[in-house]
């Protein structure tokens, strides 16, 4: 699909999946969808009371993005089991990636969770983990991690993606290029890792290359800046990360993700009008926002401006709407 400058402000909100402070299709849910257009939505604990509320608000969102002559939304949670799971009983419960011993463990999480996210209208789950924690040592995601093998973690992430996709749900591997190693929460600062591209081939970008062969959906990017790959940028906004690295050296041709954009990592150190001029350059599909408020708005105005302004920024958008809509197509067609 060609998409000039001149008609690329209706496409603009597509490049975002929001967070919203509802559990129904409120003004504020409706003004992200029929406004501003946004091509996702991201579900939070504060969105679910229960299964039937839930698939009537996914449902609603749906109904009424169809009214307003868009696609089909993307509808993601973050659902890994263990300490993230954004739902509670009586969905089923899982310990998490580190108890996770055989395959079987891995389809079966997969396979029920696939079907629990079905019934309620949910199409994408922020997973597989697939970060590598160093052997030894302290890591940030020691209790989300598959463990310290990369073949190990490469091999059950594999499974997820395959068994989550197979049964129609968009799988998103995490946190690209890998923050195994960092023990700073880029929730609230933003971590620096001082490693080359090599030593992360060796371990850390295993997972990705085995995750993409398998056609992984999407792929999220970390909030740390990997000094000695750019010095300058967190890898969620680096042209040398997501696109150099992860699209030209890995072939990486699905959808990229930023991981929230409201984190401290991010949101403490970069306006929004730079943090959308850096995703747009670096090739990134979906910038995440996942809470209420005027960013929202911003990075919707910020991405419209850029790519009437420039018609390298525009070349760039209509690729990344062109994966959006094959995405959608295929799963949510």
């Amino acid at each position: 699909m060609r998409i000039s400058r001149s008609n690329a402000d209706p496409l603009a909100g597509q490049r975002l999946m929001v967070g919203f402070s509802s559990t129904t299709l409120d003004d504020e849910l409706k003004y992200a969808i029929d406004t501003l257009r946004v091509g996702g939505l991201i579900l939070f604990t504060c969105n679910i009371q229960s299964p039937n509320q839930i698939q009537d608000l996914v449902g609603a969102a749906q109904d009424y993005a169809a009214r307003c002559g868009l696609p089909p939304l993307f509808v993601a949670i973050d659902q890994e089991g263990g300490v993230v799971a954004r739902l509670k009983p009586p969905f089923t419960q899982f310990p998490g990636n580190p108890s996770m011993t055989t395959e079987a463990d891995a389809i079966h999480f997969a396979c029920t969770t696939a079907r629990e996210l079905k019934q309620i209208g949910v199409n994408m789950d922020m997973a597989p983990v697939l970060d590598v924690a160093p052997p030894q040592g302290p890591s940030i995601m020691a209790k989300r991690v598959f463990g310290s093998d990369p073949a190990w973690v490469a091999r059950m992430g594999q499974v997820v993606i395959r068994q989550l996709q197979s049964e129609g749900i968009m799988a998103v591997g995490k946190h690209f290029p890998g923050i195994g190693r960092t023990v700073l929460d880029s929730h609230l600062e933003l971590p620096d890792l001082d490693i080359d591209a090599r030593r992360l081939a060796d371990r850390d970008l295993i997972p990705f290359q085995v995750a993409a062969q398998a056609e992984v959906s999407g792929i999220m990017l970390s909030h740390i800046r990997y000094l000695q790959i750019d010095p300058r940028w967190p890898a969620s906004l680096s042209v040398a990360v997501a696109h150099d690295l992860l699209r030209d050296s890995m072939g990486y041709q699905g959808l990229v993700l930023t991981d929230d954009l409201d984190m401290g990592a991010v949101a403490k150190h970069y306006t929004m009008a730079d943090i959308v001029d850096r995703c747009l350059e670096a090739s990134v599909d979906l910038l995440l926002i996942c809470h209420s408020g005027p960013n929202i708005a911003a990075a919707q105005q910020a991405v419209a401006r850029l790519i009437r302004q420039s018609e390298a920024m525009a070349l760039r958008h209509a690729a990344s709407i062109e994966r959006i809509q094959r995405a959608k197509a295929r799963y949510l067609g």
